[in-house]
């Protein structure tokens, strides 16, 4: 029996995330909380070096001082996700299509507010990040702590 996207990218469980707040607010309340597990990790966009833009730290990874805050880059670590200028909690995580949409509470230095992210994974392992629902495109992100 095969493995449903939803059941691929959801854990439920409470879940924290942070994502560049260029990503748009939305405003929708869930009552399902999850953990996109196959997220965790530290992802930048592939056209640029990972080495330009984190640090290895632990078992984990860092941004790299000083902080490039315009670097198209998060890490999921658990139950965050970090950007270099916000914090997310997930709120939820469905399944739209060949997508699926991330429900986010983030904040930075001067504000909060409700985020919808659209994602995918890729079976090369890359992700794919898409601005609203008339993107086809996206922005394709790879791993850099593999």
């Amino acid at each position: 029996m095969g493995v449903s996207s939803s059941d691929r990218f959801m854990r439920l469980r409470t879940i924290r995330l942070c994502i560049p707040i260029l990503l748009g607010p939305v405003c929708a309340a869930t009552a399902a909380e999850a953990e996109p597990a196959a997220f965790q990790g530290a992802w930048l966009e592939q056209s640029l070096p990972c080495d330009g833009v984190y640090t290895a730290v632990g078992k984990g990874m860092s941004f790299k001082k000083p902080v490039n805050i315009f670097a198209p880059a998060f890490i999921v670590s658990g139950s965050r996700l970090r950007t270099p200028q916000a914090t997310c909690r997930i709120r939820s995580v469905r399944p739209m299509g060949d997508r699926e949409v991330m429900r986010l509470d983030c904040a930075n230095s001067v504000a909060t507010g409700d985020v919808a992210v659209q994602v995918s994974a890729s079976p090369d392992g890359t992700l794919r990040r898409f601005f609203n629902e008339d993107d086809k495109t996206g922005n394709v992100y790879r791993r850099c702590d593999r």
